[in-house]
């Protein structure tokens, strides 16, 4: 749980607040117009989550053997946190390059989670999972506006001349905060957390895992209702993702400022952190199923609402449509699946629920992005998601209830 404290600094700060408008800021004074800085992130974005989607399941099906699934957290934690920091070295005005550094932190955070997720079945039992699973987002929610308080407070301050710094530098200070916050909170992860289901060590490790992922592909009827939930998962975690990644430039492309996008984020985060710790508990009396239900039909309305999108106060009530569901789908999509999957195999089934995921991802921003710059407007790209969240929920209703004791 304290891990999703420390890496949320980053969802918040980097992937969703502070870098897009920083980045929107630097390639429109670079003289990049708005639709095309929209979908230009859109493709980093793309080309992030279609890097992990290819090595996930092989790296998963490794990280299965007896010690190694924390080695591969590990490397993935640390290029993502040090990259995070390099983003505040790069020189004034080079906007290819914050996008090129913001792919690599994107594959560290990604890739870290895949570990971090399958852990989950080795720290608590199956009755447990969604509360687990949801009080640890909640948690994140509510470590994340920590730092983002003080990024914003460094920012604000600066841009009305209180404290005498530009509002460039103190920008790259919140990306130095990220980091730090990331790096000191994971400390707890990586003392305390232990892999207990495994696979024992081959002489052939790679070799070894190649035979388990074919091994998987062959017994698929064995698995089905696994993959019938990624086939859902895919569909509508697509949309999901697509709104945080991309919600700060479509709101920018509103003409909203930064300092209200940043307000307007940080009271989402707020709201977020009860919301998925009440997903949690209902999921204990409505089941988890249900309750995924509910989150996507919520996700329905917030792509009918974008389109019709024109003020600030219409922005308000989209982030807090957001807010009620955005920690709750994500965190019982996590325990749903956790619960599904044999125990000494999570790595590698985490590697695959992480490519269906980074798949949908892919699919996502390319989709806003292309029709932003056909357009010219990115509202039609929000309301195409719809179409994904329908897809995604009518595959659910045949993926059955994990038959666990809730207790």
């Amino acid at each position: 749980m304290v891990y999703d404290w420390a890496n949320s600094a980053y969802s918040i700060i980097i992937t969703t607040a502070v870098f897009p408008i920083f980045y929107k800021s630097v390639a429109t004074s670079a003289g990049v117009d708005n639709a095309d800085s929209t979908a230009y992130l859109g493709y980093a974005v793309a080309a992030a989550t279609f890097i992990l989607a290819m090595i996930g399941p092989i790296l998963g099906a490794i990280a299965d053997y007896e010690g190694l699934k924390k080695k591969f957290f590990f490397f993935f934690f640390a290029v993502g946190s040090l990259s995070t920091l390099s983003l505040a070295f790069v020189p004034d005005g080079n906007w290819i390059l914050l996008l090129i550094i913001y792919t690599v932190t994107a594959v560290g955070f990604h890739g870290a989670n895949i570990f971090y997720d399958a852990f989950l079945v080795d720290v608590t039992r199956p009755g447990k999972m969604d509360q687990v699973s949801a009080r640890g987002f909640g948690l994140g929610y509510i470590g994340s506006t920590i730092p983002f308080i003080i990024s914003i407070a460094i920012i604000l301050l600066s841009d009305t001349g209180v404290i005498p710094l530009s509002m460039t530098f103190s920008t790259k200070l919140a990306f130095i905060i990220t980091a730090i916050w990331w790096i000191a909170f994971t400390v707890p992860m990586l003392k305390h957390v232990v892999q207990i289901h495994s696979i024992p060590r081959e002489s052939s490790i790679v070799a070894g895992s190649f035979r388990r992922l074919k091994a998987t592909f062959k017994d698929i009827r064995k698995y089905k209702h696994v993959f019938l939930f990624l086939i859902a998962y895919f569909f509508y975690i697509d949309g999901v993702g697509t709104i945080i990644s991309m919600s700060t430039a479509y709101g920018t492309d509103l003409g909203i400022s930064a300092t209200t996008l940043l307000i307007i984020l940080f009271v989402t985060q707020v709201v977020a952190a009860p919301f998925a710790i009440i997903y949690g508990r209902l999921s204990q009396r409505f089941t988890g199923k249900k309750m995924l239900y509910v989150g996507i039909c919520v996700y329905i309305i917030v792509c009918i609402y974008a389109f019709f999108m024109k003020t600030e106060t219409d922005f308000w009530i989209l982030a807090m449509l957001v807010a009620t569901s955005q920690g709750g789908i994500q965190a019982l999509s996590r325990s749903y699946f956790a619960k599904l999957v044999p125990k000494e195999k999570s790595n590698e089934f985490f590697g695959f629920y992480n490519i269906f995921g980074k798949f949908a991802s892919v699919m996502g921003p390319l989709l806003v992005g292309v029709t932003a710059q056909v357009t010219g407007n990115t509202s039609y790209g929000v309301f195409s998601l719809v179409i994904l969240f329908i897809i995604g929920i009518i595959v659910l209703k045949f993926v059955p209830e994990p038959d666990v004791k809730r207790v």
